[in-house]
Parts: C-alpha cells; sequence; structure tokens
C-alpha cells in the first residue's frame, strides 16, 4: 500500500536572511516546497561536494532561499499528477535544479517536476541508485562525452584526479569496466590500495607531480578526468597523447585555467565540460541504464562509506570540505 504525505515531515533547510546563513533541520508541509506534479516518499539521498558547499555556505550554490538541501534523491512515487508515473513506482532524480533553485532531496517527502525524474532502471535498488547518485552519474557522463570525441581503450591510460573522492573513485571503477587502463592521481597515499582495488592500475601521489612549464612536453595519458581545475587541469593539458579527451568536472584546486593553444592545436586534444545538473532528458535516462547494465561498477561495496540521517549532515559537510572524505556517504530518509 502506497504511504500517505503526513502533515509534517523532517528537512534540512538552507537560510540566508538577517539571522545569517545557516542550515537546520526543520518541520515542514508539503505545500512548503517547490511546486512540482509528483510527490514522491525519499528513501536515500547523498552527500556531494556541491552539498558540502551550499550547506556550509563556502560555495554559492544555492540561487534562491531558503531551500532545502540535497542534490539527489531516491524513493518511492506517494502523490502524481503526471501520466509519466503512478503510486509506488521507484525513481530517481539527481542535479535539474534540486538545492539551486528548487527544494533538494535531504527531505523525507520531495515534490518535483515529473519530466526530470528517471524511473529507477533494471539492476539497481535505491541505495544502489544514491551511492552512484550526481557522483557516478558525473563519471558516466564524462566516458560517455570522452568515447563520443574518438576516445578508446586501445589509445592508452586514463588519468583520473582527485581519485578518492566519489567522482574519482567512481570513474575508477566505470572506466577500468569498460575496459580503460587507469592512474589514479590522489594526495592519499594511505588509500592507494584502496584504489587498486576500485580498478586503478597505478596510483601517483598529487605531491609528486611535475607540471612543466612548457606548452607541450612529453605525453604520458591517453586522457583525463579532472576533478581538480586550476593547475592540475592545466598541467594535464600539456601531457595528454594526440585526439585524446580531458573531461573536466570538478574545481576543487581553483576555476583559473593557465595554458596555452598548443595542446589543441598541436596534438587535437578536446577539453569537455562535464555539466550533469543540466544534462538533456533522453541522454540522462540512457546513462541511468549504462549504470545499471555495463558501466555498473562492481566494488559499490568498497566505494559506500557512512550511511547519515539529517542530524549528522553539518558534520559530514565539514569533513568533506577538509578532504576528509572517501568514496561516497548515502543520507538515510526513510
Amino acid at each position: 500500500m502506497t504511504a500517505k504525505i503526513p502533515d509534517s515531515f523532517k528537512a534540512l533547510r538552507i537560510f540566508d536572511d538577517e539571522d545569517g546563513y545557516r542550515a537546520e533541520v526543520v518541520d515542514q508541509g508539503i505545500d512548503e516546497q517547490s511546486e512540482g506534479d509528483v510527490v514522491i516518499k525519499v528513501h536515500y539521498s547523498s552527500v556531494n561536494y556541491k552539498d558540502a558547499l551550499a550547506g556550509s555556505g563556502k560555495g554559492k550554490i544555492l540561487r534562491t532561499f531558503p531551500l532545502n538541501g540535497g542534490i539527489d534523491a531516491a524513493g518511492e512515487v506517494i502523490e502524481s499528477q503526471s501520466e509519466r508515473f503512478s503510486g509506488g513506482e521507484q525513481v530517481l532524480m539527481t542535479g535539474c535544479g534540486l538545492s539551486e533553485t528548487r527544494d533538494g532531496g535531504y527531505s523525507q517527502f520531495l515534490r518535483v517536476p515529473s519530466k526530470w525524474l528517471v524511473p529507477l532502471p533494471d539492476g539497481l535498488d535505491l541505495k544502489e541508485a544514491m551511492l552512484l547518485g550526481t557522483a557516478g552519474f558525473t563519471a558516466a557522463l564524462a566516458l560517455h562525452r570522452m568515447e563520443a570525441n574518438g576516445q578508446t581503450a586501445e589509445m592508452g591510460p586514463i588519468c583520473i584526479t582527485g581519485a578518492s573522492g566519489g567522482v574519482g573513485s567512481l570513474a575508477i571503477d566505470i572506466f577500468s569496466r569498460a575496459g580503460y587502463q587507469i592512474t589514479a592521481i590522489s594526495g592519499k597515499l594511505e588509500e592507494f590500495d584502496w584504489l587498486h582495488e576500485l580498478g586503478a592500475d597505478q596510483c601517483i601521489s598529487r605531491h609528486d607531480l611535475y607540471w612543466p612549464e612548457t606548452p607541450l612536453a612529453s605525453a604520458r595519458f591517453a586522457g583525463a578526468l579532472d576533478n581538480v581545475g586550476g593547475d592540475t587541469l592545466a598541467g594535464l593539458t600539456r601531457i595528454i597523447e594526440p585526439w585524446g579527451n580531458i573531461a573536466s568536472c570538478g574545481m576543487a584546486g581553483g576555476i583559473g585555467l593557465n595554458t596555452t593553444v598548443m595542446p589543441f592545436i598541436i596534438r587535437g586534444i578536446g577539453l569537455l565540460g562535464i555539466n550533469s545538473a543540466g544534462c538533456p532528458y533522453p541522454l540522462r535516462e540512457s546513462l541511468w541504464q549504462r549504470l545499471a547494465s555495463d558501466w555498473k561498477p562492481r566494488h559499490l561495496d568498497l566505494i559506500a562509506g557512512d550511511t547519515v540521517t539529517l542530524d549528522d549532515l553539518q558534520e559530514t559537510f565539514e569533513r568533506l570540505l577538509s578532504a576528509g572524505g572517501r568514496g561516497r556517504t548515502l543520507v538515510a530518509l526513510h
């Protein structure tokens, strides 16, 4: 029997008003949320770097206030005015304005537009969907865009920076399952054994990297997925093999990019921006099907970290922002 929407439920709401910027667990009714034609009972959400920035106020993520946090949600349809979904159906949603322009997934019940809801594909349960979440979807979108631009496993190894984080660890698993050799770059030497378990063929400390000052240097990798940005991304452009691709999906190391046109016009490399939040729906649905089948990570049990509640989120945000994160953190809401 499908559950009913209670008069009041818990949510993590982010404010910026005369009392300052803050995130608080509040009691809320469904009519206090953003408009939508489907209400879901949220079973799980997850913690992403973007969530930590939004919840702590250390990044300008929300475009309006107040809003519930959480850019991911997976659960069960409770009420639907859409012909596409009916009560009891399991669904997921990542990005698409959650915790940016509309209320997000850190809520026991969530009202959303059906046009962005994805039916939970066969091969995934709700918990697995949120172990993947935005991080796994971003990694899959990066691989899709690289291959669409000509990347193949036969070209050589792929470098993944920020390898111990959510996107990085899932990318290692997804790319290795797709047949790629992986070089993982991380500042956490204590995680190298774990990264090898996930599928990395080689691990390099980011502290040992040397980025040449010349516009081009000896090529070392056939492609890269970069979670860092800044000097790391600039350095990567100089050492990618001809016709290789760099997928750029993070900026933990800065938003600047000090490089030249030489790698692009001499070696023909591609620099691909990965915008998972605004991915068109047909591609979004297709990639979730692949994440449930041939690209499903083989080591989700190893990537799964803590499972937390709404009351634990502030501490979790601070730990993630201080480089204390490994793998994926689930948020249980059921």
